[in-house]
């Protein structure tokens, strides 16, 4: 897929066994989508795990996307995010050089403007840990990048429905559970 379209921020319930992810991945190579960034942990039920995985494309391919991975076994839920409203946060480690004193008290102030943490420093760099929306991390490497990023470490988002919204859906599982038709459907 040639990065036409929205991104988009999938959710995704697996069983937490041997080679799930590789399935989810392998979906999306097979098929020449590309996946931007990827995000894989338990959750509070240690038999599943939960990915979040951005992509780009236009509701039709979208569409493809979300019923062939909701075709997968072990898959037991898929979200499109940008479907409901959700919160999501990027975090991001990055090593700045730091060559007079006066870069040194920029790099510090803009951490301190950005609610950064400096997490290392040495004689001629800090690294700093900064969490937040896309446009926010973008922001801060934007006035950073002058100074010289030595490295840097994105996660790509994390997100989750906001609290609205995850109510409203496990109303509407709920009411599906009472439907026998609904099961048989699935």
């Amino acid at each position: 897929m040639n990065g036409d379209g929205t991104r988009h921020i999938l959710s995704i319930l697996v069983e937490n066994r041997f080679g799930e992810l590789c399935r989810v991945v392998g979906l999306f190579s097979g098929r020449g989508y590309n996946i931007d960034s990827l995000c894989v942990a338990p959750t509070s039920d240690p038999a599943y795990s939960r990915i979040i995985l951005t992509t780009n494309g236009n509701d039709v391919i979208m569409e493809q996307i979300l019923k062939q991975i909701g075709k997968l076994v072990r898959v037991l839920e898929v979200i499109d995010l940008n479907e409901v409203n959700h919160v999501e946060r990027e975090m991001a480690l990055l090593i700045v050089s730091t060559r007079t004193p006066s870069e040194r008290q920029e790099v510090l102030n803009l951490a301190g403007v950005f609610r950064a943490k400096v997490i290392d420093i040495s004689t001629d760099a800090i690294t700093i840990e900064t969490t937040g929306s896309q446009d926010k991390v973008d922001a801060l490497l934007g006035l950073l990048q002058p100074l010289g990023i030595r490295d840097i470490v994105r996660t790509g988002p994390v997100a989750i429905p906001r609290i609205s919204a995850a109510r409203e859906a496990g109303a509407d599982r709920d009411q599906a559970a009472d439907v026998p038709e609904a099961e048989s459907a699935v």
